[in-house]
């Protein structure tokens, strides 16, 4: 990948998806609150649905603290409590665990909304186009486990955190820099993370960020008797 590509996708793409999503959510929760919701079709069909929905949510729960903590924590501090290797290696074997359990429940979430004739019916586009996205990605940082698995020193970890806290810290330029020698099975699991990021304010993933007392503050919904 040449310099000024990987600047754009790993320099600047990521304020970009970051400005964008923030925006985006700020304009939707003023002016559309009710279609800010998780938008559950438990109610259609029930079958299946809580046994899904709990390991994907558990999965992916775990999966953004791990990433969160993970890329974030500075070497100085980690280095206290363990090594990077053994840092990759607890990053293996629990985002395996819980990318495991994940995919599992996203699987099954996603067979029942295709083939579930009344949830598809009620199925919009992003409801569809999102649970893809979610899939590839899961795919993707599943299959980073195998490549890891070939440098067990962590030093690609190390490239990956120190992108994510040059991000952080408005450091586009040495961001870039630091990812342009990993994998590119890592930089396509960061490119779509950050699309994730991106078209986040436009899906049913904004239900992540509500808290029910946000719904006090919303006005009546006026619902008029069908004649």
């Amino acid at each position: 990948m040449n310099t000024s590509l990987n600047m754009l996708l790993f320099g600047l793409y990521p304020y970009i998806a970051i400005v964008i999503c923030i925006a985006v959510s700020i304009i939707r929760f003023d002016r559309e609150q009710y279609t800010w919701k998780a938008g559950s079709s438990q109610l259609l069909r029930g079958k299946g649905m809580v046994l899904a929905s709990n390991l994907f949510h558990i999965g992916i729960i775990f999966i953004l603290a791990g990433h969160f903590v993970g890329l974030l924590t500075p070497e100085s501090i980690y280095h206290h409590v363990i090594s990077t290797p053994n840092k990759q290696l607890l990053a293996m074997v629990s985002g395996g665990f819980f990318g495991g359990l994940c995919f599992i429940g996203l699987t099954m979430l996603l067979y029942r909304r295709l083939t579930d004739a009344r949830i598809k019916a009620n199925t919009s586009f992003s409801d569809i186009f999102i649970l893809l996205l979610l899939y590839i990605q899961l795919i993707l940082g599943l299959s980073t486990i195998v490549v890891s698995a070939s440098h067990m020193d962590g030093s690609i970890m190390i490239m990956l955190s120190e992108w994510a806290q040059n991000i952080v810290l408005l450091r586009p330029v040495v961001a870039s820099e630091s990812i342009a020698n990993v994998h590119i099975l890592y930089k396509l699991h960061v490119f779509f993370g950050l699309s994730l990021i991106l078209v986040f304010p436009y899906t049913r993933l904004v239900h992540m960020i509500s808290a029910p007392i946000w719904y006090l503050g919303r006005s009546y919904q006026i619902v008029r008797q069908k004649n």
